[in-house]
């Protein structure tokens, strides 16, 4: 018998083939495995959509908002007991008053108010200053106890009509008539009598001022400073507006009727007060022009 021939040493024995065939098919598994899961992993193409707007989100306005208080001691207006009498010289129609010092009077419209008055009253009484309130006759009939606190405080009452019509529209009777039922209003509640007169939106036609100054006594006041608290514009652009333009001899308007405005008073008479004004009446104002003018005269003639 032959000799079967022998594997040469250069071929591989069946046993390396079944051992790289072995490696070869666990590779192929292995990078098959790690294909599939790749896919699988990756997130599928899908088209973007873009987001619907949002509805827009209405905020309800902070009714209950106040402004803090000042920290430590709030400047305070000087004691001064100047005169208040004028005479029927003193004229019919008043914006401002030429004085020699720096002298303003704040003026409150539209009140007596039953919550924001007596809020007021205390911002005025912790700085002591004297304001002068020109007051609605049918209110003062609703709330005469705050009108009482205001006077015993020592402020000034003006007569502001029965109505708040605007008075430039009736006629002489309907304007004695409002006049006279304010007028009374204060009498019955304070036991007082106001001095001077402010027209609502201030509207008054000159004829009627001379009527209301020849028949009641009351010069027509209107003023030199309005911050349009009425639009309510927010307690720092009240305080800002009224800064930037009070000066010497001015009257300020503002209203006790608005919460925002009574929001805005301490920083607002902290100013004035910081920036040397004093506080006086309006009554005061208007006698502080009729003393300078005698004075005025003795110096040209001198």
């Amino acid at each position: 018998m032959e000799n079967s021939p022998q594997p040469s040493s250069l071929e591989p024995s069946n046993k390396q083939m079944d051992e790289a065939l072995s490696k070869l098919s666990r590779r192929g598994f292995l990078l098959g495995a790690a294909a599939l899961t790749s896919c699988a992993a990756a997130p599928p193409l899908v088209q973007r959509q873009t987001a619907p707007e949002a509805a827009p989100v209405k905020t309800a306005s902070n009714s209950g908002y106040r402004t803090p208080s000042v920290s430590g001691a709030a400047p305070r207006n000087p004691d001064m007991p100047m005169p208040s009498n004028f005479g029927k010289n003193a004229g019919v129609t008043f914006s401002r008053v030429h004085v020699s010092g720096k002298y303003i009077a704040i003026t409150f419209d539209d009140g007596p108010h039953p919550q924001n008055t007596p809020r007021l009253l205390d911002i005025l009484r912790a700085r002591n200053v004297k304001a002068t309130f020109y007051v609605i006759g049918r209110s003062v009939n609703l709330y005469p106890q705050v009108l009482r606190r205001t006077v015993a405080e020592g402020h000034e009452i003006g007569n502001h009509s029965q109505t708040h019509r605007l008075l430039s529209k009736l006629s002489d009777s309907e304007l004695r008539q409002e006049m006279s039922l304010c007028r009374d209003a204060v009498g019955r509640a304070a036991g007082v009598m106001p001095r001077t007169m402010r027209p609502p939106y201030g509207g008054l036609l000159q004829r009627q001022r001379e009527l209301v100054r020849a028949e009641f006594g009351y010069p027509t006041i209107l003023w030199s400073v309005d911050p349009l608290d009425w639009k309510r514009p927010g307690p720092g652009v009240v305080t800002s507006r009224i800064l930037s333009g009070t000066s010497q001899g001015g009257i300020v308007l503002a209203h006790d009727l608005h919460s925002q405005t009574v929001d805005a008073m301490p920083a607002t008479v902290d100013g004035l007060l910081r920036r040397g004004f004093q506080f006086v009446t309006v009554s005061q104002l208007i006698a502080m022009q009729i003393e300078a003018a005698p004075q005025a005269s003795a110096a040209a003639s001198s």
